[in-house]
């Protein structure tokens, strides 16, 4: 049952980016994101 939950999520992020390409820049984007809020700009 883990597993075909573990999959699903994987299904879904994959459909929302279309790309594996895309989950790795929506991280890297969500990560520039937080160290703004935390270092300032220029992160």
């Amino acid at each position: 049952m883990k597993k075909l939950v573990v999959l699903a999520a994987v299904a879904a992020v994959l459909q929302g980016c279309n790309t594996v390409a895309g989950v790795g820049q929506d991280i890297t984007g969500g990560a520039n994101r937080v160290g703004n809020w935390i270092l300032g700009p220029g992160y």
